[in-house]
């Protein structure tokens, strides 16, 4: 039984990793109604710019503080994020969702190859933002990282969910979400929604990085967290902020859970194919996932 719930503690911790990611994938999604295919390469790029203004400048001899590094690297995500909506995705509002799905693949290889050209595809280390370690809390062992980026998580969920639901520029977003052209016509503009949907995806990627990455190596394999997450934000819901957690911890719960015990019988292969069977069965079953908004269209 101790084993049990220590597998479920662990697969909940990482699965509210997952949400942090996941979350970056609905904030754009709820302004400019895109699925970003690049947004593992767009957290890959986060924790490069970190890499850079805190051990890439120490390696050079220009040592700053971590709160200077935070700030350079909030203001590079924002930049980042606004060229990402301006060259790539603007261009393609109102297109066919098949032409932006094309972008999205292609801007992922483009990603992928400039990473590789500035940076080189060696692998780094990423500074310790958070504490490391791990304590007991009675019988069970408990990361000390994970448990900080679960909470951090699940506050930034909620604070998320307040700024779409109770402000009013969250409500413009949203109403950019329904329709452009409704928005357009009560004087919301469609084209700052978006810019602020792709900066908000891109600082909330690189916040998942740091809870991922803390203490560990970044290179440009880590972007597959990208495709990881995917499954949670469908389940979830693509609309839907506070989902994304949960629906984060039930596949994380799920792939620990086939990683202890299915992992041993299928050489391996059961947790790595789990979060994907969900994700086709969800687009099957319920594609609006669990707190998506189920759109009723009049005939």
């Amino acid at each position: 039984m101790i084993k049990l719930i220590q597998i479920l503690i662990e697969g909940s911790l990482v699965g509210l990793v997952y949400g942090l990611v996941a979350i970056s994938f609905v904030v754009i999604y709820r302004a400019s109604r895109i699925v970003n295919l690049a947004q593992g390469e767009v957290l890959v790029f986060g924790a490069l710019f970190l890499w850079t203004f805190t051990l890439g400048l120490k390696a050079v001899g220009w040592e700053v503080p971590l709160v200077v590094s935070l700030a350079l690297t909030l203001a590079a995500c924002i930049g980042f994020g606004l060229v990402l909506e301006r060259f790539v995705f603007r261009p393609l509002i109102s297109q066919p969702a098949f032409a932006i799905f094309m972008a999205s693949v292609a801007l992922l290889i483009v990603l992928r190859g400039t990473a590789q050209l500035i940076w080189t595809a060696e692998t780094r280390a990423f500074p310790a933002i958070l504490p490391e370690g791990a304590f007991r809390l009675g019988p069970f062992l408990i990361s000390t990282p994970l448990l900080i980026g679960g909470l951090f998580s699940l506050l930034l969920a909620l604070c998320l969910h307040a700024f779409f639901t109770r402000t009013r520029y969250g409500l413009r977003l949203a109403a950019v979400a329904e329709d452009h052209r409704t928005a357009m016509s009560l004087g919301v503009s469609v084209r700052g929604a978006i810019a602020t949907a792709w900066i908000l995806g891109t600082v909330v990627a690189t916040a998942a990085a740091i809870v991922l990455l803390s203490g560990r190596v970044v290179s440009i394999e880590v972007a597959h967290i990208g495709f990881k997450a995917l499954p949670v934000a469908l389940l979830g819901g693509l609309e839907s902020i506070r989902g994304a957690p949960l629906a984060g911890v039930l596949i994380g719960i799920g792939e620990a859970l086939a990683m202890a015990y299915l992992d041993p019988l299928t050489n391996g292969a059961a947790s790595g194919v789990l979060p994907y069977a969900v994700m086709i069965a969800v687009l099957l079953v319920r594609p609006q996932g669990l707190f998506g908004w189920k759109r009723i269209e009049r005939l």
